[in-house]
């Protein structure tokens, strides 16, 4: 299949080129506007499908709305219709057509012409109303406020909340590239004469400027956001997308004393958190037992040593462990516990406790083995 994309250098174009070349297309003629329509001339005269995605959003004047988003439109139409060409034509519009200004006033013009180029060609269309569109590769200050907001948190700058109660709609790009898929396939999710992404999402203002907030925060006190809230996971993966270059990498705090090292990883609210440890040869670390606190130790570096002893009882129960065999051991409530650094270089383990340390509630007994 020959795919012909308008638009191809801008945020929906660049996220579906990826994907289709994932998919395995690998005819896929790009289009923007700094090229020659004699090239969109040739691509319209072989394409098997129109990804029509080229459009103006935020122009210096606001007769450009109606250029980029009608006049053009038109001129890939005409072409098509030269050629003969009746192949499929997806077009992006937006829910402000809905609206009397002068951006919505001219994506209604634009779907206006291709359900008019329907009705004379009986060539399928699809025309998409899309909310706020976010993920990577958006720009800030002109795709959405996600990557406005996301751009701006993550190098400390100010941003700008007009009206904290005001209710977006937003759907992630990898939720509408899905969608796109399903129109190769001829199968469109539709509502009425339009065609929609059946999977977006709802947040206030002033609740997304908080939840990107805290994701730069996350970076200082370990808290992982809940990924089990779909909006919050994408939230989260367009935020990381707009790190400076110069700030993928973040420090913690090492804990070290003679022994070794402590040092915690990350933190979650419901699945408790993860620590590296590292201990010298021939040191000794636990000798303690909890109620309920449960872990997990995995040596990934050097020999250990985990001894176990139910408490109230006298037999010790041992597992020799190393990094070259990698193997998970639990460590169950109710038996005071140790691990022992019995080779030669530092042992690395790592661990996961299921709470985070409450020093109002330790639940931590200390205990020899």
């Amino acid at each position: 299949m020959k795919i012909l994309v308008t638009g191809a250098k801008g945020f929906v174009g660049k996220n579906l080129i990826a994907e289709l070349r994932n998919k395995g297309f690998d005819e896929i003629f790009e289009f923007t506007k700094e090229m020659d329509l004699s090239l969109l001339d040739g691509y319209t005269k072989v394409c098997d499908f129109v990804f029509h995605l080229a459009g103006v959003n935020r122009p210096k004047d606001e007769n450009e709305f109606m250029e980029g988003n009608f006049s053009f439109t038109s001129i890939l139409l005409e072409s098509l219709m030269k050629h003969g060409n009746k192949a499929p034509v997806l077009i992006t519009s937006s829910i402000q057509a809905e609206l009397d200004n002068a951006y919505g006033r001219s994506k209604k013009a634009g779907e206006e012409l291709l359900f008019s180029y329907n009705r004379e060609t009986d060539t399928k269309v699809y025309v998409y109303r899309l909310p706020n569109i976010f993920g990577k590769w958006s720009k800030p200050n002109y795709n959405t406020v996600v990557a406005t907001y996301c751009h701006n948190i993550a190098r400390g700058l100010d941003i700008q909340i007009n009206n904290p109660e005001a209710n977006l709609n937003l759907c992630y790009i990898d939720d509408l590239l899905e969608e796109f898929l399903k129109v190769l396939e001829g199968n469109p999710t539709m509502k009425g004469p339009y065609c929609v992404v059946p999977v977006t999402h709802s947040i206030k203002l002033g609740e997304l400027a908080q939840l990107i907030n805290s994701f730069k925060e996350s970076r200082i006190n370990l808290n992982i956001p809940n990924m089990e809230q779909p909006l919050t996971k994408k939230l989260y993966s367009t935020y990381l997308s707009f790190l400076p270059d110069k700030d993928f990498a973040y420090d913690l705090k090492m804990n070290i004393d003679q022994r070794g090292s402590f040092t915690e990883f990350v933190r979650t609210a419901d699945r408790g958190q993860v620590s590296v440890n590292v201990s010298k040869p021939g040191i000794t670390k636990g000798n303690h037992w909890h109620h309920t606190k449960n872990e997990k130790f995995l040596v990934v570096s050097g020999e250990g040593l985990i001894r176990f002893r139910k408490i109230g009882f006298e037999e010790v129960i041992e597992y020799r462990v190393s990094g070259d065999k990698l193997q998970v051991v639990d460590i169950p409530t109710g038996y005071t516990h140790s691990i022992v650094n019995v080779g030669e270089k530092d042992l690395v383990t790592v661990m996961w406790v299921n709470e985070w340390f409450d020093p109002e509630r330790p639940d931590t007994y200390f205990l020899e083995v």
